[in-house]
């Protein structure tokens, strides 16, 4: 059975090297020329195998006559945070995944985000090291692979570069991926193969392109078998071509797509229409930026092509599509993007927080981070926040809404706020989850406060002898703690005994009312029902009275206690542990 070429996402953070990585393949300037040298659309790019085994035999990187692949399709995904979704885009129709980190720089926001994606899809990637050109004494060896280049340097440099190296190594290993040098790998199922390159001199890109080819063609060889027939495929974008109106950018990753055939497109709405025209960019050249296309007849996977056809104008980039040639399997089509789509967009009428993302890829990425999280999901679609998701949220227990990368009205902000709404939004995904995680904690530990505050906190005083400001009416008294935290309203007790002798009134510092006392701290103190001289004494010590509901609620936060005030409450719970 034939073999497709498989499909490599590019991500990475801004201005980390992606499109000048495939420029140094392709021979091209693509990333001269855009706007701030930063990638504003999805970039598809062809690259035969004849092109990579020329490149990578030059460098003394041989590629064997056993790798069959026809190819690699490189998908250029901007690392701006603008982009996010283009970039899962990327990821979730790609076999295979480079994850471009300057090492000079390490991890970034954009990293992290693209390496929760690549996990998310299970899909297999390399990480490529770039800018080694930038470390300071670095000796430039054009084209050669990394090892010889590596050889080639200063034992300082040497040092520099390991340093670096292993602290992009340790972030890798935190987010649970091993990782290993691409000369250093010993089991290619088990390691992460990272590719120190330079985009510039071109040095390691013959070893990135040998471990793509390689791996692709060893580990990928199943996946990658053409299914004939049926064209399946993924929306990159949507836009305006000169002389065609709304086209769309597609991925096409299996089957085969012939001009004049139906096209069936999933969304809000299943669109059904008829190609009029398949446009391919030349080999080597970028979808993105190209001006000229070649028409074709046909095109099968994987390739990146332009499709022209009526009634796009409501088409949703990221949505699914199906290409048949006979108008009598469209209906089959339609159910299975219904089907599809159903499985990512849905409302269990459940209890759960609501979900709003831009695309579907958006969306279902959102609900596997949400499952791994173990929130519960009552509503899940495309599209920006309403005020029927409000006010629906507003029916739960703790009311959440989840949005990733929709703009959110200024009339829904304010709603959201005078409804008592959570919402957490970002056009970065993990940033979402992070506010939801922050939130929880800042509730526990609300809910952990107001608990400490309603119960009766351990603490044992002593009356200091010639500080009795007042007998009676209340006893006003001079105390030292001795451990815990004593409030105002508790109970007290002499210590050894059982009876309740009194309540605290008041604690005073210097003619200033205070909320609570801790160890080791004097002050006066104000009692309700005590009478100093004849239930209590000067020099007594004196306990609060804990009651057996507050010593059931001490127990559950009792690790948050402070050492004194949990030594001194396992000290007296046995006295006190005997009713209401």
């Amino acid at each position: 059975m034939a073999i497709r070429q498989p499909i490599i996402a590019v991500m990475g953070h801004v201005d980390h090297g992606k499109t000048s990585l495939l420029d140094a393949v392709r021979g091209s300037i693509v990333a001269k020329g855009e706007a701030g040298l930063i990638t504003q659309h999805i970039g598809a790019s062809e690259v035969p195998i004849s092109d990579i085994k020329c490149f990578c035999n030059k460098s003394v990187c041989f590629i064997t006559d056993k790798v069959r692949i026809p190819g690699l399709l490189f998908i250029d995904t901007p690392g701006h945070a603008a982009f996010t979704t283009l970039r899962k885009r990327g990821g979730a129709i790609s076999d295979i995944g480079i994850l471009i980190v300057d090492i000079n720089e390490g991890f970034q926001p954009q990293t992290i985000e693209s390496l929760t994606f690549l996990k998310e899809f299970k899909t297999p990637f390399i990480v490529a090291l770039t800018k080694i050109d930038r470390i300071m004494g670095w000796n430039p060896q054009k084209d050669v692979p990394f090892a010889k280049s590596y050889d080639a340097q200063s034992e300082r440099v040497q040092r520099e570069f390991d340093e670096k190296f292993y602290t992009v190594l340790g972030q890798l290993s935190q987010h649970g991926f091993p990782g290993e040098r691409c000369d250093r790998i010993t089991d290619f199922t088990k390691q992460i193969v990272m590719v120190p390159i330079s985009n510039h001199t071109r040095e390691g890109i013959a070893d990135l392109l040998m471990f793509l080819a390689g791996m692709s063609q060893k580990f990928l060889e199943k996946r990658l078998e053409i299914t004939p027939g049926e064209g399946k495929g993924s929306i990159l974008e949507v836009k305006e071509f000169k002389g065609l109106g709304k086209t769309i950018d597609v991925i096409i990753y299996d089957g085969e797509v012939r001009r004049s055939d139906w096209i069936v497109i999933g969304g809000n709405e299943i669109i059904v229409t008829k190609i009029k025209a398949l446009l391919k960019p030349n080999p080597n050249s970028d979808m993105r930026v190209e001006k000229k296309f070649i028409t074709v007849d046909s095109v099968s996977a994987a390739s990146g092509v332009k499709i022209s056809a009526p009634g796009l104008d409501n088409v949703i980039a990221g949505s699914p599509i199906r290409c048949v040639s006979d108008e009598k399997d469209v209906e089959k089509a339609k159910k299975e993007l219904e089907r599809e789509i159903e499985e990512v967009e849905f409302d269990t009428g459940t209890s759960g927080v609501i979900v709003r993302a831009d695309t579907l890829g958006s969306l279902e990425a959102m609900i596997k981070l949400m499952k791994e999280n173990e929130i519960p999901i009552r509503r899940a679609k495309v599209g920006t926040v309403s005020k029927t998701d409000v006010m629906e949220s507003t029916a739960m227990e703790d009311p959440m809404i989840f949005a990733f990368n929709v703009p959110i009205p200024e009339d829904i902000k304010l709603m959201v706020k005078d409804e008592g709404v959570q919402l957490f939004s970002s056009d970065i995904i993990y940033r979402i989850i992070e506010g939801y995680e922050e939130y929880k904690e800042q509730k526990a530990r609300m809910k952990e406060e107001e608990l400490l505050g309603s119960i009766t906190s351990p603490a044992r005083f002593r009356l200091l002898p010639g500080y009795v400001f007042r007998q009676c009416k209340p006893a006003v008294a001079g105390v030292e703690i001795l451990a815990g935290t004593l409030k105002p309203g508790v109970k007290i007790r002499k210590q050894g005994t059982e009876e309740i002798i009194g309540t605290v009134k008041e604690l005073r510092v210097q003619d200033e009312n205070v909320k609570e006392a801790k160890s080791g701290e004097r002050l006066a103190v104000s009692m309700d029902d005590v009478v100093i001289g004849r239930n209590v004494k000067e020099g007594d010590v004196l306990e609060t009275y804990i009651s057996k509901k507050d010593a059931k609620m001490i127990e559950k936060i009792k690790e948050k206690l402070r050492k004194d005030e949990a030594e001194l409450f396992d000290e007296i719970k046995p006295k006190n542990v005997f009713g209401v």
